[in-house]
């Protein structure tokens, strides 16, 4: 069931997506490749590069209510050894450069904490 809503997803992206997957595609940043709406156990996120266990997510307005779930969401992934990174639709749109430079940054440096969206000091692990 997971695999046919994510083929929905993918074919439905929200603009922020839409505007993010131009700089993913296609190994443009490093090299690296990124999968879109990609299944990892029962969730589905926006971007994953299996390579860096890297999950990049972009929350809408509706993330301000679902801030549990995403929370929740975020501890499985990091218990799979995945890193999330979130970014707000409005960076995206406003910030597409330092949202890609970021991205950039976090897939060519061996180790560094990502912070919790908001800069609270709450941070995960890059390996």
């Amino acid at each position: 069931m997971a695999k046919g809503y994510a083929r929905y997803l993918r074919c439905n992206l929200t603009d922020a997506e839409k505007l993010i997957w131009q700089y993913l595609r296609k190994r443009q940043l490093y090299g690296y490749k990124f999968r879109r709406q990609q299944p990892i156990g029962k969730y589905i996120v926006d971007f994953v590069c299996f390579e860096k266990k890297l999950v990049i997510e972009l929350d809408g307005g509706q993330h301000t209510e679902q801030t549990r779930y995403d929370e929740l969401r975020t501890i499985w992934l990091n218990s799979q050894e995945f890193n999330v990174l979130r970014f707000w639709n409005n960076e995206v749109f406003n910030e597409t450069e330092a949202v890609i430079e970021r991205i950039a940054e976090i897939l060519i440096t061996p180790t560094l904490t990502l912070p919790h969206k908001g800069g609270g000091d709450k941070g995960r692990r890059i390996k």
